[in-house]
């Protein structure tokens, strides 16, 4: 079978279901900005496709998300082309519609199965909008108008796509209910074998220490420093936390760029933003006891999970992140916020410890609690990694149904080309 996946930073959530693909014996084909010349890697060859840049027209600010999208299937339809043209002809097509690349392929190969990876529906109503008031949209009562028009490219997708994917059912769940039903759950996985438990382990902080399990470690994980994550609550409880915990390692992973939600003031970032808002409030030998790490290689990262003897979580109701089944499935002791993307992994006192997003008081009670009670700590560890090995696994549970799920789509007949 011809196989074509879609991602402008290809693997991207692909990155164990493409490879495996090859390894069963399918031609297996990428598409994606990420290259600038062809490569092969794991069996998958990987091709670029070029965006022509346009001289700047005129866009109403709530169509500008979608003129770049468009921007990117035009590119994307004539690397495709290119493709059609040499001789390639998939069976199916997977894509990530989330920038727009898909929304032409149809037009190119109409006999196509084509599965798309559902990342989130933006619904218009609170949680989702205005969750936290402190950032609170400047489009006022108009929000929802803005939020309506950001869906245009999942309202364009519905059309093509003959079946989805989405890692949780919290994100299938968003998506409105008539094509809900297209959309199958199946979590990227996680390797349960390579993120595990490391009693010996000892992790090295940059002109720091070096920190064992023996030490209290204290972690917190973002892509990017941001409210989105809860960035700015965690920082608002440093200062009781380091006070009642004065022999804690805070160990905080980020960088300084905005994955979701606004942009600070220009010039700023959130990180520093927060940083200057809690300093006042902390001693100079507490503050020496917060490292902050930027972004850190995998590898460091695991190893970074494996020390923590607490964990700390925050997101706003939104995708969930992957480093949450991460800590859990290094058997680590989790306070997280109790929003709803949460909540379909973490049962409060089974599996973790949930706490209401904006309470700082509760955040800092709980993670003193858990630092204080050995038995609590290894009781919820070690729940923690069963759940996500019995359910989240790569190689026993995601990736087999992964691979069936794409059985099933070159089955199924293709859609007829939207008129």
């Amino acid at each position: 079978m011809n196989i074509l996946f879609i991602h402008q930073n290809f693997p991207g959530q692909f990155k164990n279901l493409a490879p495996a693909l090859a390894k069963e014996g399918h031609r297996v084909v990428a598409l994606t900005l990420r290259v600038k010349e062809p490569v092969t890697w794991k069996g998958v060859r990987i091709l670029p496709y070029e965006i022509k840049r346009k001289a700047g027209q005129n866009v109403h600010p709530w169509l500008v998300d979608m003129d770049t999208k468009v921007t990117r299937a035009e590119a994307c339809y004539h690397g495709a082309m290119a493709l059609k043209t040499a001789g390639f002809t998939p069976d199916v097509i997977i894509a990530h519609p989330g920038w727009g690349e898909s929304l032409f392929l149809r037009d190119v190969w109409p006999e196509a199965r084509i599965g798309l990876y559902c990342e989130l529906y933006h619904e218009t109503g609170y949680p989702h909008v205005n969750f936290d008031p402190e950032f609170a949209s400047r489009e006022g009562s108009a929000e929802p108008l803005r939020i309506r028009m950001k869906n245009l490219n999942n309202l364009l997708h519905f059309d093509l796509g003959d079946a989805g994917i989405s890692p949780t059912a919290f994100q299938a769940d968003t998506f409105p209910p008539a094509y809900r039903d297209q959309i199958t759950v199946i979590h990227d996985g996680i390797d349960t074998d390579h993120v595990r438990p490391d009693p010996d382990v000892t992790f090295e902080v940059e002109a720091g220490p070096t920190l064992s399990r023996e030490d209290e470690v204290i972690t917190f994980v973002n892509r990017n420093l941001e409210p989105y994550r809860g960035y700015h609550v965690f920082m608002r409880a440093l200062p009781a936390l380091l006070k009642e915990r004065p022999n804690a390692q805070v160990l905080i992973v980020g960088g300084d760029d905005v994955s979701y939600g606004a942009r600070p003031a220009k010039g700023q970032t959130w990180k520093q933003i927060f940083i200057d808002e809690v300093r006042g409030q902390i001693p100079d030998e507490d503050w020496a006891r917060v490292h902050f790490l930027g972004r850190i290689p995998y590898d460091k990262f695991i190893t970074l999970l494996q020390v923590a003897r607490v964990h700390v979580y925050l997101t706003y109701p939104f995708v969930l992140s992957w480093s949450l089944f991460e800590a859990m499935s290094a058997e680590g002791a989790i306070v997280a916020s109790s929003t709803a993307p949460v909540l379909e992994a973490i049962e409060h006192d089974m599996t973790g410890r949930l706490v209401d997003f904006f309470d700082q008081t509760a955040l800092v009670r709980e993670v003193c609690d858990l630092l204080e009670d050995d038995a609590a700590r290894a009781r919820l560890g070690k729940a923690a990694r069963a759940h996500i090995v019995g359910n989240y696994d790569l190689n026993r549970a995601c990736l087999p149904r992964q691979l069936k799920w794409v059985s099933d789509l070159a089955a199924k007949t293709p859609r007829p080309l939207p008129q």
